[in-house]
């Protein structure tokens, strides 16, 4: 039986599971409507989560079949995955931030060798040793391109419009826009309860993942490879902490996230994030006066939930990331620089 919990107001949260992934499932909330319920975010495309949806939506005394709209917060399989078969099975409209929705566009045309290319030259350009890089260029010497969860989304037929309420009928849900863990995240503002739906924005006790946004068609400029471009107009770590911070002043009754548990005083945990950041940057900022280090380097030396020695082949090449967009916003602040002639790229605190 899944665990549905009712919060009231005629919303209630569905754990769907995400098979094999430490964070056990994501909340898919559920708003009572004048047409229908409608979903923010569906969760992960496997057969026992469609199983566990089915069943909460039983639960919250609807059907699949009767969904008249589904809101993403963001393009993460976890959030995303379901949403084409909840289309299939009720004809519901699909909304989504424009920006996740070019990235959703990029993945389905972009072919799985060129993703592949991208991560073995992004990888290697951030420092990353021969032994990590091996299993990629086998990889790529046998035919295979990189698989990515979510290649089979389905494409949003409505864009979400930050700042305007969105097409709820009987409800003044407005659309924040929230960028940092994706270049389209948004939350969703519940204006009559003070309720938000924050997504992967806000967690009660997760610091969300923020890296660089991947885009495989854009290459790195300069001379040989280069662990990021300072000239990149791209931050996602600033953009982060701004969208944080809109938050805070916002300070919404509760906050319903889709991971853990809802919870309240929002602008308390926007002030733990904000100084978990500015604690990363400055010890990052550190390192890099007392040497020169590429993002590898440095991602070796950050706190992990775990040793390096001990994190798994995947979650170091997210912790790469993180400290590539650490780095990206040093550099944009003036506080860093590419270290002249370096390769792979060394970074030195300015």
């Amino acid at each position: 039986m899944t665990r549905v919990t009712a919060h009231g107001g005629g919303v209630w949260s569905i754990p769907v599971p995400i098979p094999d992934n430490p964070l056990g499932h994501t909340l898919v909330h559920v708003l009572e409507t004048d047409r229908g319920p409608v979903l923010i975010d569906t969760g992960w495309d496997d057969p026992g989560s469609w199983d566990a949806l089915v069943n909460g939506l039983a639960e919250c005394g609807t059907s699949a079949a009767e969904v008249h709209g589904v809101l993403i917060t963001h393009h993460h399989p976890d959030h995303h995955g379901l949403s084409g078969r909840v289309r299939e099975v009720s004809g519901a409209w699909l909304a989504m931030h424009p920006a996740d929705t070019a990235v959703v566009q990029r993945t389905r045309e972009a072919a799985p060798q060129l993703w592949l290319d991208y991560l073995i030259d992004k990888l290697a350009a951030a420092g990353a040793p021969d032994d990590h890089l091996a299993p990629l260029h086998t990889a790529r010497a046998a035919g295979r391109g990189r698989v990515l969860p979510g290649t089979r989304a389905a494409l949003p037929d409505r864009d979400i419009v930050p700042g305007e309420l969105t097409e709820v009928p009987g409800r003044r849900l407005r659309a924040i826009w929230t960028p940092g863990h994706t270049p389209g995240h948004v939350c969703l503002h519940l204006e009559e309860s003070r309720r938000l739906f924050s997504g992967d924005h806000l967690l009660p006790g997760i610091t969300p993942h923020i890296g660089l946004y991947e885009d495989p068609e854009q290459q790195n400029t300069g001379d040989g490879p280069a662990a990021l471009n300072p000239l990149d107009r791209g931050d996602p770590l600033g953009d982060y902490l701004d969208s944080l911070e809109r938050i805070a002043r916002l300070d919404p009754a509760e906050v319903l996230p889709a991971h853990q548990h809802a919870f309240t005083d929002a602008p308390g945990r926007v002030r733990e994030l904000l100084a978990h950041h500015a604690d990363r940057l400055a010890d990052l900022r550190a390192l890099v006066a007392a040497r020169p280090l590429t993002p590898w380097q440095l991602a070796e030396t950050m706190k992990w939930n775990r040793p390096w020695a001990d994190l798994p082949y995947r979650s170091r090449n997210i912790a790469v990331s993180e400290a590539e967009a650490h780095l990206r916003h040093l550099v944009k602040l003036g506080l860093a620089e590419p270290l002249p002639g370096s390769r792979p790229v060394a970074y030195t605190a300015v």
